[in-house]
């Protein structure tokens, strides 16, 4: 079943588009680009075009930073044990790497590698967040304060029983709070809080981890520089974690990459020359290349791995830790492609499953570490809200994934009383249910899902930037469209919509029955060409001999050492009328 995606164009500002124009004497195209961005004249562009470390907020804007700070600090300073607790993701381990390994080099402790250790709970065993396991097991080793990364906003129950046993809490948190019912920690790091003043609320788990160090650091009268060292870690959780790429987190992401291709940490480093990676890295290579490496340790074995490799300091170490990640992963293409299989063929064969607004499919031998990425798969597929669920220690579990428009957190909080527990953002969650309570869980999710989808939400969508005309696609054009760069969220790559365009000389051909080599031009101008991933089915526009439109995106592509300009198209339709 293949939907056809609306294409819509994205609103902008008239008046705003002109002012721009005016002051920066730029293609109009981009001066559209910019106010659908949120500029508004020269300065702001200035400092989007050129961000600056200083233009990052004082950590100690945040509340309970002074009071985090001065907890650390006094326990360092007498000599008590503190634990680095994560979430098994790439926005977990990086975040316990940053906090733990920055505090292994300069705390102000004599005796700090004894003092410090990290904890990563098992998905299998333990599951997300904070266990019982883990608090007993910092219970008998003597461990006075746990720094939660990632994760604690939503343990009250679990951080009031480590505070029974005499353990004190700070949770560094991104996830959205509870309003009524937040834990009983020492401190709460979490900009989303309702009375936290600080001004930039969508940092990664990393990134509050971040604000945590560069605190630290003021405190301890330390150069930013040392903070700064973990850039490139901040900056592969914000394209994991797929956080907003504007205000603080495009300062992050922006030094982040820079350091990620000039100087990366030995983790990093390591992981390219494994695949052999020799051009420079942008947001896209970590969130397809650096972040399934490193989450394949938590869905396939042990989220201990990855930050066993952030941390390492030996280059022929750090290559076997590197390898055994790829091992993981090579495991895991294989067991999310078979039930990416076995649940698309569930789904034809539930008669009447088009009739619904919603897909919620379970077996229990499925493997807890891919359900979300075949979640994803499904909703690629099928265009609906999506939980795919397995059995793990005798409970239901697994990850939902949502379509554009739709709040999957809320719609699952609707039916929280059937759960044991659950947790996410606007387009991904994840939840824990009894086994008997699975039929009910999914008639109500479906029964909220009908009610409160709009129609809007029921097609796939391509959010259209600006049109061009294929002659203005050239090394000028395509250089300033790099300073838009670090692309991700609220800041997507530039997607142009150009008509009436042909297939040059009949050169355009199907390539692995599933995609499309594309050379084009428009009205007898320049050739371009491009590629277009799953367009096969839509050949027959193309190959009709008249004029079509396309949306698309502008990329370089390497190839034997030569870049050269191509488009990516993303879909096809016969010229309107």
């Amino acid at each position: 079943m293949r939907l056809d995606k609306v294409w819509k164009f994205k609103p902008y500002d008239e008046n705003i588009v002109l002012k721009i124009q005016e002051d920066l004497k730029i293609n109009r195209a981009f001066c559209r680009l910019l106010a659908q961005r949120g500029i508004r004249d020269y300065e702001s562009a200035r400092r989007f075009f050129r961000p600056e470390i200083g233009q990052l907020h004082d950590p100690f804007l945040m509340k309970g930073m002074h009071t985090a700070v001065a907890c650390i600090d006094h326990y360092i300073r007498t000599g008590k044990k503190i634990m680095i607790f994560g979430d098994y993701d790439v926005d977990g381990t990086t975040a316990v790497a940053t906090v733990y390994d920055f505090l292994l080099q300069h705390a102000p402790s004599a005796n700090r590698a004894a003092q410090l250790c990290y904890y990563i709970p098992h998905r299998y065993t333990e599951g997300y967040g904070l266990s019982d396991q883990a608090i007993d097991h910092c219970h008998e080793q003597g461990i006075a304060l746990i720094i939660t990364l990632d994760c604690g906003i939503k343990s009250a129950a679990k951080i009031a029983r480590a505070k029974s046993l005499g353990i004190d809490i700070i949770v560094c948190d991104h996830h959205l709070p509870d309003e009524d019912n937040l834990p009983d920690a020492k401190a709460i790091l979490n900009p989303k809080q309702i009375d936290c003043p600080y001004p930039y609320k969508e940092l990664s788990g990393c990134g509050i981890g971040f604000k945590l160090i560069t605190a630290l650091s003021q405190e301890w009268q330390l150069p930013f520089q040392h903070a700064a060292e973990y850039l490139d870690l901040v900056a592969t959780s914000i394209a994991a974690d797929i956080v907003p790429i504007d205000g603080e987190n495009r300062i992050l992401a922006y030094f982040g990459m820079q350091k990620v291709n000039t100087k990366p940490c030995l983790a990093i480093k390591v992981i390219k020359d494994l695949i052999q990676s020799k051009h420079i890295f942008q947001i896209s290579d970590l969130v397809f290349s650096i972040a399934p490496r490193i989450n394949a340790a938590g869905r396939m074995d042990d989220g201990n791995k990855a930050v066993a490799l952030f941390i390492e300091k030996d280059e022929a170490r750090a290559r076997i830790l590197a390898e055994g990640l790829q091992s993981d992963n090579s495991d895991r293409r294989e067991v999310d492609k078979s039930i990416s299989d076995e649940a698309l063929l569930i789904m034809e064969e539930e008669h009447g499953m088009n009739q619904y607004f919603s897909s919620v499919v379970f077996r229990p031998h499925w493997h807890k570490g891919v359900v979300g990425i075949v979640a994803s798969r499904l909703v690629d597929h099928y265009y609906k809200p999506t939980i795919v669920l397995t059995e793990s220690n005798e409970k239901i579990t697994g990850s939902a994934r949502s379509v554009f428009g739709f709040n999957i957190h809320d719609a699952i909080a609707a039916c929280s009383d059937l759960l044991e527990n659950f947790g996410g953002h606007y387009f991904a969650a994840g939840l824990t249910m009894p086994k008997e309570n699975f039929g009910l869980f999914k008639e109500r999710f479906e029964q909220f899902v009908k009610t409160t989808i709009t129609e809007v939400s029921l097609l796939p969508q391509i959010l259209i930037d600006a049109e061009i005309d294929l002659t203005q696609i050239n090394s000028n054009f395509h250089s300033i469209l790099k300073q838009f760069e670090p692309f991700g969220p609220e800041n997507m790559r530039p997607v142009f919509y150009t008509k009436g365009v042909s297939n040059y000389r009949g050169e355009t051909r199907v390539v692995k029955e599933q995609h499309i080599k594309f050379s084009i031009c428009q009205t007898d101008s320049k050739r371009v060409d491009g590629i277009g991933f799953n367009l096969a089915h839509k050949y027959d526009i193309i190959d009709s001999g008249k004029p079509f439109d396309i949306v698309y995106t502008i990329e370089e592509n390497e190839w034997r050492g030569m870049q050269t300009l191509q488009i990516k198209v993303l879909d096809i339709k016969a010229q309107a009328s």
